[in-house]
C-alpha cells in the first residue's frame, strides 16, 4: 500500500518474474521499505536495472578519503565530485598542482587561471583531453542541467574551451602521462590515473605516480625523507 503497487505484482517482483519494472516503482518500493542508498542500489540490480546516480552532489568529503589522499604522499592526489569540484587534496597536490580543496573547480581553474598554462608544459594537449572527458562525464548524468550551465559559462570566459567544446570530441582516458612545472622550475613527469567509486559514481580520485627515472623536485625529496 505504501508503495502504491498491488500485492500480486509485488509478489511477482520478489519471485523474479519477467515483468516490466520502472525506476519510479522501484523508488516507491525502496521508500516503503526504508532502504538506504546501498540497499536501494542493490534493489535496482536485483531487478536487472542500473542504479541511478545520486542527484545531489556531496558538499564535503568524509575524513577517511582525506586520509587516503594524505597517505598517497609524497605524490599528488585529490578527490573531485561529478562537476570536478575538489573535495580533498594532499599537500603536494596543493603546492605542485595548484589544487585548492576549498571552493575550487579543477576544470574551470585549468581554463581561467593564468598560472595553469605555465604549470603544464603540454597545456594544449591536456586541454583537449579534459574537454573530451568533461563531455563523457556530462553524458553519464543526462538529467543534470548543471553540466550545460558549466559549459556555457566556461565557453563565455575561455575562448579555448569554447573552441574545443564545439568540436564534440570525447576522451575517456583513465591513465595518462602528465608533465608539471614546479615552483622551482623543475619539470616533473607523472603517470596519472583516475579511479571511480563503486557506489558513489559522482566521486573520482586522481592519483599521480612519479614516472620511473623522472626527476623529483627538492620538495618531494624532502617529504620523502620525513615520512
Amino acid at each position: 500500500m505504501l508503495a502504491g503497487v498491488s500485492a500480486s505484482w509485488y509478489t511477482w517482483l520478489e519471485q523474479g518474474r519477467d515483468i516490466q519494472v520502472s525506476n519510479g516503482v522501484l523508488d516507491a518500493v525502496g521508500g516503503a521499505l526504508r532502504l538506504d542508498s546501498t540497499e536501494r542500489a542493490h534493489l535496482y540490480r536485483l531487478a536487472g536495472k542500473l542504479p541511478p546516480p545520486a542527484m545531489t552532489a556531496p558538499t564535503g568529503v568524509t575524513p577517511h578519503l582525506q586520509r587516503v589522499v594524505d597517505g598517497w604522499l609524497p605524490a599528488p592526489a585529490y578527490v573531485v565530485d561529478r562537476y570536478w569540484n575538489t573535495l580533498a587534496a594532499n599537500a603536494i597536490a596543493r603546492s605542485v598542482l595548484g589544487i585548492d580543496d576549498t571552493d575550487y573547480n579543477y576544470l574551470s581553474a585549468f581554463f581561467t587561471d593564468p598560472l595553469t598554462e605555465s604549470r603544464y608544459p603540454q597545456w594544449n594537449e591536456i586541454a583537449v583531453q579534459l574537454v573530451g572527458q568533461f563531455r563523457v562525464q556530462a553524458a553519464r548524468f543526462p538529467d543534470d542541467p548543471s553540466f550545460d550551465r558549466m559549459a556555457r559559462k566556461l565557453s563565455s570566459t575561455s575562448p579555448r574551451f569554447a573552441e574545443l567544446w564545439a568540436r564534440h570530441e570525447i576522451r575517456d582516458c583513465e591513465m595518462s602521462n602528465v608533465e608539471v612545472r614546479c615552483p622551482d622550475q623543475r619539470i616533473l613527469s607523472f603517470e596519472h590515473i583516475s579511479l571511480g567509486f563503486v557506489e558513489r559514481v559522482d566521486f573520482r580520485i586522481m592519483l599521480y605516480t612519479p614516472r620511473t627515472g623522472a626527476n623529483v623536485s627538492p620538495e618531494l625529496q624532502q617529504l620523502t625523507g620525513t615520512l
